[in-house]
């Protein structure tokens, strides 16, 4: 026994002579349903895109002759030569003055309109930046709104169970039989764990799938009652001498000594309101060192120079959603100048090799299907949806420098952010995360589970609108911080489908006595009140 392991050791297992590798996105999503489900919300997205694109008669990319400005801009900053390349396909390495290629780009503002947003740069939201009416963009929003994933992924779940109709769904390995369930129950005799409206049967390793309550309590020992914690023990009636004093000083070793690891250790307790923008930048490795400042100011002049559609769609989502946010109103020049760099940032192009999404692609027109004329669209590779500004609001609170607010802000999309709004089989995936949240409701709270789906009122419809959005302008500035504390602490963003099934748990008795779906979205309709690290202490440890 001990000499085969030791062959297992001494010759790691190699794919035999001639065996065809992986395809990339077979390594990005192994699980093939996934990668079908993912492809079917992308071509949805571009096709609603194309006919905001037809509709408005506003071509996505054109052609130019010359790329004389864009060369002086890379023969003064190399590494923006280096991104454009990557963006437009087009070896524009060693471009001279002189040079003429046929490269698409961005449609170029006029001059007096290029002189008017730099002079508004500042007060942006005094007025539309595309000149388009507000109401021009509602039939794109509102077919870009979250439901839309949420109903791609119930066509993922409804499509795996035909599948798996008629057998058993195999329980993960170490998994408990959970509560029992009644004949009359929506997921009897089908799966034990997961209803139709969590991707029933899918094959992901889940930690809510695997000895829910012992592998949680294991998995999150920081938050463990006897534990102190920033957002329970820093209230006023506690002195500080009893915690808060002593926990700053930790924080402020951390910060000197400028260790990451140590910095998302210290974050799974929290972070003091006056360290927690040092600590998150410290954990993000997002710096503001003069090339930042300058990489920024180079995004800044792309806005200025050339207008793309995705602008409008920008503005559109900003006044839609935080410019009507009692927080957020005010950081409205904030989140124009952030996004809309966003949106011409080809580094985040680089996220895709481990994101199941793929960038969409533009033709310039009369050459659809030449890669030679084909450009990423948007530059970043990303196309902005319903509620994408409120990822970037809540981070307004901690950096006043537009600078060092896009660098954090794009170290977060690309860890954590783009997973909520792609279908795959990640741990921090959306699909995985309801999949949490409907095994622990169903383990937990079985009966408030069973009566909310005889009324209609599916829980997963309720919450996927908080869980897409890590509950930013559902909770109150403060708790949204401390929530993602631990989200930036854990590497993880599980623990918002802990928070979104403990906020069942703590309506649970209001939402017993309503009879309609209606009555139980108005129980869960405002969340500005609740404390979150109570709620998720209560619910993993006390539950």
């Amino acid at each position: 026994m001990l000499f085969a392991v030791a062959l297992v050791f001494a010759y790691p297992s190699q794919l035999p002579p001639g065996h065809p590798s992986a395809p990339p996105e077979h390594l990005k999503e192994p699980l093939a349903y996934m990668r079908k489900a993912q492809a079917g919300w992308e071509k949805r997205v571009l096709k609603s895109l194309n006919s905001m694109s037809t509709e408005l008669e506003v071509p996505l990319a054109r052609m130019v002759a010359t790329i004389l400005s864009l060369a002086h801009e890379c023969a003064t900053w190399p590494p923006l030569c280096a991104r454009l390349s990557h963006c437009y396909r087009v070896d524009i390495t060693h471009v001279t003055n002189s040079s003429f290629y046929p490269l698409p780009t961005p449609a170029q503002r006029p001059a007096a309109e290029q002189k008017e947003l730099a002079g508004k740069w500042n007060e942006m939201g005094t007025d539309e930046p595309g000149g388009t009416g507000e109401g021009g963009f509602e039939p794109f929003q509102a077919r870009l709104r979250p439901k839309g994933l949420s109903g791609s992924a119930d066509q993922l779940a409804e499509s795996e169970l035909q599948q798996q109709r008629g057998r058993r769904c195999p329980e993960p390995l170490g998994a408990h039989p959970g509560p029992p369930r009644c004949p009359g129950h929506p997921t009897a005799g089908v799966c034990p764990w997961i209803s139709l409206h969590a991707c029933a049967c899918l094959q992901i390793t889940n930690r809510a799938c695997a000895c829910l309550g012992v592998f949680q309590r294991q998995a999150y020992p920081e938050l463990n009652l006897s534990s102190g914690q920033l957002g329970i023990d820093d209230h006023a009636h506690i002195h500080p001498d009893l915690f808060e004093n002593e926990y700053v000083q930790i924080g402020q070793k951390v910060l000197s000594q400028q260790d990451s690891a140590a910095a998302q250790q210290y974050s799974r307790r929290g972070c003091p309101t006056g360290l927690r923008a040092d600590v998150w930048a410290l954990i993000l490795n997002a710096t503001n060192q003069p090339q930042d400042v300058m990489y920024y100011e180079q995004l800044k002049a792309g806005v200025i120079q050339h207008d793309l559609l995705v602008d409008n769609l920008i503005y559109k989502d900003v006044k839609l959603t935080a410019s009507n946010d009692d927080y957020y109103f005010v950081f409205e020049d904030f989140l124009y100048q952030v996004l809309l760099c966003f949106s011409r940032d080809t580094s985040v192009l680089e996220h895709f090799a481990y994101n199941s999404a793929t960038p969409p692609k533009s033709y310039v027109q009369g050459n659809a299907g030449d890669d030679k004329q084909a450009v990423f669209y948007p530059p970043n590779g990303v196309i902005p949806f319903h509620g994408f500004s409120m990822y970037v609001a809540p981070l307004c609170f901690l950096y006043n420098e537009p600078s060092k607010l896009y660098s954090v802000f794009k170290e977060m999309y690309i860890r954590y952010f783009f997973r909520l709004h792609s279908i795959s089989s990640s741990p921090s995936g959306i699909v995985s995360l309801c999949l949490q949240f409907e095994c622990l409701l169903q383990t937990y709270l079985p009966q408030l589970f069973y009566h909310l789906r005889q009324l209609g009122a599916q829980p997963l419809r309720i919450a996927f609108k908080w869980i897409v959005r890590a509950f930013s302008g559902y909770l109150s500035t403060d708790q949204l911080l401390i929530l993602w504390d631990r989200i930036l602490g854990y590497d993880s963003l599980e623990i918002v489908a802990i928070l979104a099934a403990a906020v069942f748990a703590f309506r649970a008795e209001n939402l017993m006595e309503v009879r309609s779906s209606s009555s139980a979205e108005a129980v869960l309709a405002d969340l500005s009140t609740l404390k979150v690290m109570p709620l998720i202490q209560i619910f993993l440890f006390a539950t």
